[in-house]
């Protein structure tokens, strides 16, 4: 039921997830390369300029699948200690789409890490020869220089700002449709995501000489393990600035005069976040209870925190691990299995279990 959350299929990262069947499916790729026309009409949700470029590279769609499951999985890890964990996109796919509803920090990060998750798997594609229309980065030729002196391009530098102009065209598509506040802070924190990518592109060497010797060096760029864009983002995400749209409903300028203008690089958003305590439809709020919490922890994982103050359950499991691990010249490391028995403390329900909704 397509209308279950109306115009929930218009944000992009909902879309995407929707739309994606995992990377190892036939289909998918006998789809993309037989008949891109019948595999992008069916996608739903994509505005006239997606349906365009999905026409044009259907090759690409499969690398967006790829982007899709490296930003979900980032974003999990990111908020795994946190009541709202991101993993709505496996426990009810269409729920996420409340987040992107709201103009919230989490609404923001999201934006950013998908953004930056299209950017990653476009420009990995770009240099495994896997789309027609880019492979390594063709300003990387000839001669340059370094703090180390003189060196030839060589190898394959990833094409980052092929990535980033696809990503640009595609993500952005729908947002460009409209004039609206939200719309304006959704390409901003596109942006933000395509930019944190590219900060972390770092330049590689191999040197060449008699015994190793670095007479002579050859470089290219390659983009950072993308985790280290998750982090980045995440400590974005905690310095996230709230904004209201200015006068000319042109850009925005800081709800608190006390903190500073956001840069292109910061996060932006306009509402509070909601507690996520509780299930709440309206928020995208799968709730707590149920969920893992840290009995010794002062932090977002305390069972006091996760909980919100419902209190929790404990659980006494047996589990296999290894242990008494003895190192063997050379060169290996043998443990034995031995039977664990711990505490799980689990977050209570709160008295009413059901769904919250607002409508």
């Amino acid at each position: 039921n397509m209308n279950f959350l109306p115009g929930i299929w218009w944000s992009l990262p909902l879309i995407l997830v929707w739309a994606t069947p995992p990377v190892t499916s036939s289909w998918w790729y006998m789809g993309a390369v037989g008949s891109s026309r019948v595999m992008c009409d069916n996608v739903p949700g994509l505005v006239s300029r997606q349906r365009q470029l999905c026409r044009r590279h259907p090759e690409a769609m499969l690398s967006i699948g790829r982007g899709v499951a490296a930003w979900t999985a980032e974003c999990q890890h990111q908020f795994r200690r946190h009541r709202w964990d991101c993993n709505a996109l496996e426990r009810g796919q269409r729920l996420l789409g409340r987040v992107l509803l709201r103009s919230s920090r989490e609404s923001a990060f999201v934006h950013a890490i998908s953004s930056a998750g299209v950017v990653f798997a476009i420009t990995r594609a770009c240099s495994q020869g896997e789309l027609k229309s880019c492979s390594c980065d063709p300003k990387k030729k000839g001669s340059a220089k370094d703090s180390k002196g003189h060196f030839d391009w060589g190898g394959c530098s990833d094409n980052i700002d092929y990535g980033i102009k696809f990503a640009r065209a595609f993500v952005d598509a729908k947002e460009r449709k409209g004039k609206d506040a939200r719309a304006l802070m959704n390409l901003h924190n596109n942006r933000a995501g395509r930019k944190a990518v590219k900060r972390f592109l770092k330049q590689e060497c191999k040197c060449h000489g008699v015994s190793g010797s670095c007479t002579l060096r050859t470089c290219w760029l390659a983009m950072a393990d993308f985790r280290k864009t998750g982090d980045y983002l995440w400590k974005k995400y905690n310095g996230a600035i709230q904004v209201v749209m200015n006068q000319d409903g042109t850009g925005f300028t800081v709800a608190n005069k006390k903190f500073k203008k956001p840069t292109k690089n910061d996060l932006v958003y306009f509402e509070s976040s909601p507690d996520y305590c509780i299930r709440d439809r309206d928020v995208g709020s799968l709730g707590t209870a149920g969920r893992v919490c840290n009995q010794t922890s002062r932090g977002m994982d305390s069972c006091e925190v996760m909980c919100c103050g419902r209190g929790y359950d404990t659980s006494r499991v047996s589990r296999m691990t290894k242990c008494e691990c003895k190192f063997h010249w050379c060169c290996a490391v043998r443990c034995q299995d031995c039977l664990e028995v711990v505490d799980i403390h689990t977050c209570k329900a709160p008295k009413s279990a059901g769904w919250i909704s607002r409508t």
